[in-house]
This record gives structure tokens, sequence and C-alpha cells, in this order.
């Protein structure tokens, strides 16, 4: 029997007040057994932080590996022949590891370190796309970027006179992928999309999307996954993209780096972008 809750006035009857009496204390939730890893939570109870989207908290963990690293380690790596200088070198190459086995990526020299997601994708419009798009290619994006994977494809496609195609969203807030099937040819050069919406919060079908590109066209995919990976594991090697742009300071790790994890094959028809840098 279903049973209802019945209120006169506002009040609560007496069998529904003595059931929530008798009924145990909820178990602390997951968030609230990790927020004693956080200093800063710590540091301020009745904060209630909800813009890790933008920049997550660091907890101790990290705060500790960095602190160890300036205070044993600090050095520049692959600029000295020195033990300190050797040891940084090695602690960088640890990281590059650490971070390639995160997100699924087999080839750790496939990882390309930049200083943020916007850049690591500036870094592909640029050093990929002014090698490889031309006058009257097309690029196809979706009305469901953040500004970071939008700017630099619609300026590369005025640099170089290709064409932008935006795919819309369903009314659910989906990818519409029957309209981007219809924009894929044999002239599209690239296709961007992210993992997770930003703004919606849709979660995209990856793999699915990049089957679909792959159906119609020989374009270089690229994933914007700065709100997917910090929710949801990542298999580079299994998505089916060519390059995956992340950021590290909303992965509770610190502020200004990012990865780029690339296909082998594109990074080696990637230009420089800077010269003599130390």
């Amino acid at each position: 029997m279903t049973s209802t809750r019945r209120t006169i006035g506002g009040a609560v009857s007496a069998s529904t007040r003595a059931a929530q009496t008798s009924r145990a204390a909820p178990a602390p939730s997951a968030a609230g057994s990790h927020r004693a890893d956080f200093p800063l939570l710590v540091a301020n109870p009745s904060l209630h932080y909800l813009d890790s989207a933008a920049t997550s908290q660091k907890p101790s963990a990290v705060l500790d590996a960095i602190r160890s690293y300036y205070e044993h380690d600090n050095a520049n790596p692959h600029r000295g022949a020195y033990a300190l200088s050797v040891r940084a070198t090695e602690r960088y190459h640890e990281a590059r590891r650490a971070v390639a086995r995160f997100v699924g990526l087999r080839d750790a020299d496939c990882l390309i370190f930049t200083r943020g997601t916007t850049e690591a994708l500036n870094l592909v419009a640029t050093a990929w796309g002014r090698t490889n798009v031309q006058r009257g290619d097309e690029i196809v994006v979706t009305a469901m970027e953040h500004h970071a994977n939008f700017v630099p494809w619609q300026q590369l496609a005025l640099g170089v006179g290709a064409q932008l195609h935006i795919v819309p969203l369903t009314s659910d807030g989906r990818i519409d992928q029957e309209r981007l099937a219809s924009v894929l040819s044999a002239k599209t050069r690239i296709v961007a999309f992210p993992h997770v919406s930003n703004a919606l919060g849709t979660i995209n079908p990856v793999r699915e999307i990049a089957a679909l590109a792959r159906q119609h066209t020989s374009a270089l995919i690229v994933c914007d996954g700065a709100q997917g990976a910090p929710h949801m594991p990542v298999d580079f090697d299994a998505l089916g993209v060519d390059f995956y742009a992340l950021a590290a300071t909303r992965c509770a790790v610190r502020w200004a780096s990012a990865r780029c994890s690339a296909n082998a094959a594109c990074s080696r028809r990637c230009r420089p972008t800077r010269w003599a840098v130390t």
C-alpha cells in the first residue's frame, strides 16, 4: 500500500512526525567526506564552493607535492648535466607519464603541456590549421562550443578563406548528428566539438561523433575536454579523436597548466609556433 503524507494547516501529522523522528540520520555525503582534503575549505567551514568548472580548489596532496618539488628538486629540466637538473628532468617526465596514464594515452610523448585549454586549442588551430587548411576548405564546429573552441576556428577560417559550419543543437540540447552528417564532406578539414558542454552540461558521445566524422571525411577531429576530464574517465586512445584538450586547473591541480593529447601522425604535420623557446 502506498502511504500518503497529510498536513492540516501546515502541520505534519503525528504519525509522520514520529516516523521522521525515528529515522536514522543520513550518512555523510561523499563530498563531505573529502572536504577535509582541501585546506581552503577547512579554513572556511561555511563556504560552499560551486565554481570548480572554472577553477577547482587544490587538495593537500597536490599542495604538498608542489612544495616538495620546490624544496627538493627545483631546477631547469633538460638544461643541465648536474644532479639537481637531472632529478628535475626525471620529475618532469614522471609527471608526463602520470598524466598520460590519467587520460588513457599509451605514448606519453604525444602529450603536449600548455598554459591552458584555450592555448592548447589555439595551438592546434595555428600549428596544424595554418599548415593544412586552405581556401575553400571547410571547418565544422557546433553551437555548443565554449568560445575557446570556437574563436580559433573562426579566425582560422577568416584567415585562410575557409568556410565555417556551425552545427545546431536539438531541442533537448544535444548536438544534432543528422545535421552534422549533412555538412560533412570531402572538403571538411576540421571537426571540433566539446566532450561536455560548459553551459548545458550535455555529455556528448565522443566516440560516436568521431566515428561519424571518420565515415564521411578525413578531417582532423578536435575535442574540447575541459569539462569532461574532471568528471569522468578519459581513454584518449579509444575515443577516436586526434586532439583532446583538458585543463589541470579544473582537475584539482595547480593553475596555469593544461594538456593536449595528440595523435602522433597529426602532431608531425604541425609547424612550430614559437622558436628558440627555453
